[in-house]
């Protein structure tokens, strides 16, 4: 996330590794290895990992491909 668009962390939505890849149409495999290769971020909770909404938007985003930018 960028450092202008930090909230508080009461205020973000964290989404699991399930919905991601749900909003993101691939495999939770794929979500993983977005996540272990730190293209994607996530906290870790227990076992689990949780991915901020907005980080998920701001990666669909910059992986746009032949769009340019205004």
């Amino acid at each position: 996330m960028a450092a202008g668009s930090e909230r508080p962390l009461n205020e973000v939505k964290f989404l699991t590794v399930a919905e991601v890849a749900s909003v993101m149409r691939v495999s939770k495999m794929t979500v993983y290895r977005l996540v272990h290769s730190g293209h994607l971020p996530a906290i870790r909770v227990g076992r689990s990992f949780r991915v901020p909404e907005q980080a998920v938007h701001e990666y669909l985003r910059d992986s746009l491909v032949g769009v340019e930018s205004a």
